[in-house]
């Protein structure tokens, strides 16, 4: 946490970082909960080319900031990059790497190790190592590969609960975190190296599970799904009336294929698929409809502006199996500092039972 702390000095301990959700996480809901103590990520995903926008947005945010604007060298947010887009996101990346420096670099979803490789060192290069690397991975195998391919300054540790998109195939944190622990830890003796920091990441939502994955080695926690409450977040009110709505996310969400079919989304490695709220688009492909009546069922949907969502609804709610422990709306600030509160206390009611 000490390392957490030298790297991102306006944090608190447990460190809360908000997920660089694609579309979703922009400039406003990065910077409240940077100002928050926390790591907000601008999630520029596939497309950078409304991220000088959301960069300047930050810088002019960190200005008024009090707390920000003491930060020097690093622009106080991250940014995470879906690999997968190729090259040409890797170069149009660069030029603003190198002028804003972001405190941290979230890479995911490449569609071989090399690519990991190449950001990893591209980005080091151009920001003459100020911006740390953060690598998500999912088995402990890719944590190990990644380890030893880039040193990245994090591996965030995904677990099998996380909503959006994430391996269909992996274990549950709870037997992940350690395992990757042990396995990173045995790396780093054998090989004289420093060990990566790990961020726990899937289904946490509050104090609780942030307590929890501390205990399991975590040196601090990433939450998407709770932050999809928070005002700041880019999404359709419909969407967040659905996320408010949902409960019992192990039977009410799945992680699959069938919405990146139907938005068109379907460039995303074999191994990974998008956690969901089930809605009729899903029933009706379980019932056997044609491929071609539920997109037009969904584009029709998308004609419905904020009725579009919802359980007999069609469109994408992509959120964790935790989704029912989001109960209101509030601001990223107050998510942020009521997480990291929630844990300590929880730790310490906990101690003192040992």
């Amino acid at each position: 946490m000490d390392e957490l702390k030298q790297d991102y000095p306006w944090t608190h301990s447990p460190l809360v970082a908000a997920a660089p959700m694609r579309l979703i996480a922009l400039s406003q809901l990065a910077s409240e909960v940077s100002k928050a103590g926390g790591l907000g990520f601008v999630g520029a995903g596939n497309d950078v080319s409304t991220l000088e926008s959301e960069l300047e947005a930050v810088r002019k945010m960190q200005k008024d900031s009090s707390i920000l604007s003491a930060v020097e060298d690093v622009l106080p947010v991250g940014v995470g990059f879906l690999l997968w887009a190729g090259e040409k996101l890797l170069q149009q990346s660069l030029p603003l790497l190198e002028r804003y420096k972001p405190a941290a670099v979230w890479l995911f979803a490449p569609n071989h190790s090399e690519q990991l490789a190449q950001w990893t060192k591209e980005t080091r290069r151009v920001t003459q190592g100020k911006s740390k690397i953060w690598i998500q991975i999912g088995t402990v195998a890719d944590a190990v590969e990644a380890t030893k391919l880039c040193q990245p300054e994090v591996l965030v540790v995904q677990g099998s609960d996380a909503g959006g998109h994430g391996l269909e195939k992996c274990a549950g944190l709870v037997t992940l975190l350690p395992e990757v622990e042990d396995a990173i830890s045995a790396l780093a003796t054998e090989q004289g190296s420093r060990r990566p920091v790990l961020i726990a990441a899937g289904g946490i939502m509050d104090g609780r599970g942030t307590a929890a994955a501390i205990t399991l080695g975590a040196s601090g926690v990433v939450l998407g799904t709770r932050y999809l409450a928070a005002p700041e977040a880019n999404i359709a009110r419909g969407y967040r009336d659905a996320v408010l709505g949902a409960a019992d996310g192990g039977v009410t969400t799945a992680r699959g294929k069938v919405y990146d079919t139907l938005r068109g989304t379907t460039d995303w490695p074999q191994a990974i698929g998008g956690r969901s709220v089930l809605n009729a688009s899903w029933y009706d492909h379980g019932r056997g409809m044609s491929l071609e009546e539920n997109k037009r069922l969904y584009n029709d949907a998308l004609q419905k502006g904020d009725e579009g969502w919802g359980e007999t609804g069609r469109l994408t709610t992509y959120a964790g199996t935790g989704v029912g422990l989001v109960k209101e709306i509030k601001s990223a600030a107050a998510i942020t500092e009521e997480v990291r509160d929630g844990a300590t206390h929880v730790l310490k009611r906990a101690s003192s039972k040992v």
